[in-house]
């Protein structure tokens, strides 16, 4: 029998969650992120470099004697958490989880030692929508060289390293400047998609893909909830405090019968968010043998509860809540993204269904 999770926050991951708010609060304002979505370079590498560097934020899952923390995926889920809540355009989620979990799970040291002290950016090559477990896109690897062309990669514009899956059945290491990538019209602009083509890429074999590209994304769907509910906390908060303070018929909007039920029913969905995720981070962080489980069950949830949370925002701050000025259009597009990256609800649902043996009738 599996211990009991622990879904508090430790002193330690508040202290963490002050640090990052702060460090945020300094380097990632929301008119930046919009002016960054209006530029070329949507990337915020000023704010990474402080995050990396300055904090040493990119090594939490790697070992301390590779030159990372040594933590866990707890820590690393309050991070995301307030990258959440900032929609940050860093390569957080895809450089220091995923990319790190499938080195990780390969043994590749060097290559770790890089991710882990920020001075390299690794991207996996499968497409964001891949979900643990699924079919993967593999390009042709003939006489050492690979060949084929892979899309919807997030954050492959600023990668260094992109860790590409083969026909082969091998993961392979190609330096970015050996590929083409060709960025790809995206709805959320903070987290940019690429097409990367590889027309006979020199690649350093690492290891078997399956098993790497499934921890990897079985990572990156865990630990994605955390992001979705710092998303959806932001929303709701941000919702909550312009009802109180914008007035109509003389009184505060938030103290009409109608919209404090429809808060109310967000504040639940978000409570029920935040257990689902702090389940799945913890679950991942102790090895748990329900693992697998946690993660379906916080992806089944997550979701639905960002995306009406963003909408709720949306439609209830009016007009202004219309314009491209106000932040608000940035959490629904990441929380409509975020919806189908690494499997959407429903094929977390199916996967759940057949890890507990429900299957439907």
């Amino acid at each position: 029998m599996s211990a009991q999770p622990d879904l508090l926050y430790a002193e330690e991951e508040e202290a963490l969650r002050a640090a990052v708010r702060d460090l945020l609060a300094d380097h990632c304002d929301a008119p930046g992120v919009i002016a960054r979505t209006e530029s070329d370079a949507p990337h915020n590498l000023a704010l990474w470099k402080a995050l990396t560097d300055g904090m040493g934020l990119a090594g939490l899952l790697v070992p301390e004697a590779l030159d990372g923390q040594g933590a866990t995926h707890r820590e690393a889920a309050v991070v995301l958490e307030e990258l959440g809540r900032a929609v940050a355009p860093v390569p957080y989620l895809t450089s220091a989880v995923v990319a790190t979990e499938a080195l990780l799970a390969c043994g590749t040291d060097d290559l770790l030692t890089e991710l882990a002290s920020g001075t390299s950016i690794g991207a996996l090559a499968v497409a964001l929508n891949v979900a643990p477990g699924a079919a993967y896109k593999v390009v042709q690897h003939e006489n050492g060289l690979l060949h084929g062309e892979l899309t919807g990669i997030a954050d492959a514009a600023v990668a260094d390293v992109l860790l590409v899956p083969a026909d082969d059945g091998g993961l392979y290491a190609v330096d970015a400047t050996a590929a083409t990538v060709t960025p790809q019209t995206s709805l959320d602009l903070t987290r940019p998609l690429a097409t990367v083509t590889l027309d006979g890429a020199p690649g350093r074999l690492l290891g078997d893909a399956e098993p790497a590209v499934r921890r990897a994304l079985r990572a990156g769907a865990g630990l994605l909830a955390s992001e979705q509910l710092g998303l959806a906390d932001w929303t709701m908060t941000e919702t909550v405090r312009y009802l109180k303070d914008r007035k109509q018929f003389n009184r505060p909007v938030g103290g009409f019968q109608a919209l404090k039920h429809r808060l109310a029913q967000l504040w639940l969905e978000v409570a029920g968010l935040r257990a689902a995720a702090r389940n799945a981070a913890d679950a991942l962080s102790t090895g748990s043998q329900d693992v697998d489980v946690a993660v379906t069950v916080a992806q089944a949830c997550a979701a639905p509860v960002a995306v009406h949370a963003a909408e709720e925002a949306l439609q209830l701050h009016g007009g202004i809540g219309m314009t491209w000025e106000h932040p608000v259009h940035l959490y629904l597009k990441r929380a409509k993204a975020d919806s189908i990256a690494y499997g959407t609800a429903g094929a977390h649902r199916e996967a759940l269904a057949g890890l507990v043996d429900l299957q439907a009738p």
